[in-house]
């Protein structure tokens, strides 16, 4: 009976959360919106690595790990992985002279993983690759001494639908290969109202964007010991195409009721932004690690993205600037005893981490960077390979110099991974 209330909790919660806006961040205005967590919570509470890949969970950063799926041994015993997350994000957004509290609850990710056997591994799902979600209110006065008030707000974003394979050439070495296609809607509105003017104006902006792209993963992990174990991994999340089919539509509405008084459809293709080209630059990262097998790992990763290249010209922002990406990640967990029989709290999992995100996005020649703290547990399930994973994260992004904002957030995360012994029927009572 529990089993099949958590699977309904997962199918309810997945419906109703992706009806909701993923961001309400006012720097998801810039770019393609917000772009979301592409790990699980068990990568998420290590400060989001994800070079460490075993045998019963699903690893979303890192392909290569699907070879390792499937209980030990020469000839792996076919596994299936289910997993599923959500969040609760608690934010506090500054800027030099007000401060405002808002939250929002997420769907993170969803995917099936199975081992085939011999070594080899697939599997898919669906996540939020990106979130549109800001409402900033700019005053000014005119010429005229008048107040001029501009609301921006924006929605949306893109999901991501993945492939995943996964392949382990020999004991020690694992390659893998991620497809993904990414697909969305995303609004950007503003209006102006001007003190005494009884009609207000809009400039309303619609993308509807889809393309593809590819992460390539390599896993070296050869033995120090009979115990210990150094970990390495390469991945390359390569140079994403997305296409964007445009609308803009201006004109003025009452100020009274609300209602349109005359629209207007822009000629975008006269200009050439009827239909746009979106590359975001490749990113490489890079993974050392080293651990006592089933008991302690730590490990550290480099990520690097030539930001600088990326554009979106039917946006039209011009107080930010790109330039080039990366992220310093540390974590690790520690389990004291995995296979106790005289103590649950000895076979929980406990995780902490912490990342550092230079975002690339330089908004009024000022950076924008990401801090962030994590630390979590992963609660097993009776004396099955299943898990729930809790998570939490203290982080900063932003800053209120230069008149930006700066949000101050705390995420709650919790995370499922059922495998598909969890399911089986016991024989002897």
């Amino acid at each position: 009976m529990i089993k099949k209330i958590v699977i309904a909790i997962v199918c309810i919660v997945s419906f109703n959360m992706y009806a909701q806006e993923g961001s309400v961040s006012p720097y998801s205005y810039f770019g393609i919106g917000d772009l979301r967590t592409k790990s699980t919570v068990e990568n998420q509470m290590m400060g989001g690595i994800g070079m460490y890949a075993d045998s019963i969970h699903v690893n979303l950063k890192n392909p290569a790990s699907y070879g390792k799926l499937g209980l030990s041994g020469n000839d792996k015993v076919g596994m299936t992985v289910y997993t599923a997350g959500v969040s609760r994000r608690e934010v506090t957004l500054s800027s030099f002279t007000a401060q405002e509290k808002t939250s929002i609850t997420t769907l993170d990710y969803l995917g099936l993983g199975f081992s085939l056997g011999k070594g080899l591994g697939i599997g898919f799902g669906l996540m939020p690759y990106s979130s549109v979600g800001y409402n900033l209110v700019g005053e000014t006065t005119n010429s005229s001494n008048a107040l001029v008030t501009n609301t921006y707000t924006g929605d949306g974003g893109l999901n991501k639908v993945y492939f995943s394979v996964g392949y382990e050439l020999r004991k020690d070495l694992s390659v893998g290969l991620s497809a993904n296609y990414n697909f969305g809607k995303i609004n950007n509105n503003r209006v102006q109202a001007v003190e005494n003017v009884l009609f207000g104006t809009f400039d309303r902006r619609t993308s509807k964007i889809d393309g593809v792209d590819f992460n390539f993963a390599v896993n070296y992990t050869p033995a120090i010991s009979k115990t210990h174990t150094l970990f390495t991994s390469v991945r390359v999340n390569a140079q994403g195409n997305l296409k964007s089919i445009n609308t803009q539509n201006i004109g003025s509405y009452s100020l009274s009721n609300g209602n349109d008084i005359e629209t207007i459809s822009v000629d975008l293709a006269s200009n050439g932004l009827s239909n746009t080209e979106l590359k975001i630059p490749a990113t490489t990262t890079l993974g050392l690690g080293y651990g006592k097998n089933k008991q302690w790992f730590l490990g550290a990763e480099y990520s690097l993205q030539s930001l600088g290249s990326f554009t979106n010209d039917f946006l039209g922002a011009t107080n930010v600037v790109y330039t080039d990406a990366s992220t310093f990640a540390f974590g690790g967990f520690y389990v004291p005893d995995y296979d106790s029989f005289t103590s649950y709290l000895k076979r929980v999992t406990y995780r902490a981490g912490l990342r550092m995100d230079k975002t690339g996005m330089m908004v009024n020649n000022k950076e924008v960077n990401d801090f962030g703290i994590t630390f979590g547990l992963g609660l097993p399930l009776g004396r099955s390979f299943s898990n729930i994973n809790l998570g939490f994260e203290l982080g900063k992004k932003g800053t209120t110099s230069a008149d930006l904002i700066e949000e101050k957030y705390f995420k709650i995360n919790i995370g499922l991974s059922l495998n598909d012994m969890w399911f089986q029927k016991r024989k002897i009572n």
